[in-house]
């Protein structure tokens, strides 16, 4: 000891933690983060698969339409129309394949508001099946369209 007092020392400070590698509650959040990534990326592309397949219903029946523009022929576009339209209410009701006739009609009324057993839709009984008909295709057209908007589901029900 020396007269003055004793010789104190600095105080030594442990040296800072690391940050590398995070404390367990940090890897418990990047994994939670990571999961929640994954499922809100499946769930953006599920969800923009059954927006593409309803408007690939839209854009088989404008490819009738440009077909028909291009080389008249109301036979081919009365059945490519009845054929969209059966394959499309399989989706509301699988026995609506085995409809036939005035039940056919009644049917797409009931899921669509109207106008094929006493509209222009009626063209769709014995047209497809025809060498010649005469119909008005701007109303058919129209007609299987809004029915299409109405009846069908905004996303696919089996996806």
């Amino acid at each position: 000891m020396s007269a003055e007092g004793p010789v104190l020392r600095d105080i030594h400070l442990p040296p800072d933690p690391a940050w590398w590698p995070p404390a367990p509650g940090w890897w418990i959040l990047l994994a939670a983060a990571v999961l929640l990534g994954a499922w809100a990326l499946r769930r953006w592309r599920s969800r923009r698969g059954r927006r593409r397949w309803r408007s690939g219903v839209f854009a088989e029946l404008d490819r009738l339409v440009a077909a028909d523009a291009a080389a008249p022929d109301p036979v081919r576009l009365a059945g490519g129309i009845s054929l969209l339209l059966r394959r499309a209410s399989l989706l509301i009701d699988r026995r609506a394949a085995a409809l036939s006739g005035e039940a056919w009609l009644a049917f797409l009324d009931r899921h669509g508001g109207g106008g094929f057993a006493d509209g222009p839709g009626r063209v769709l009984l014995d047209a497809p099946f025809r060498r010649s008909a005469e119909i008005d295709a701007a109303a058919l057209v129209g007609l299987a369209r809004g029915w299409l908007d109405r009846a069908l589901p905004k996303e696919r029900p089996d996806a």
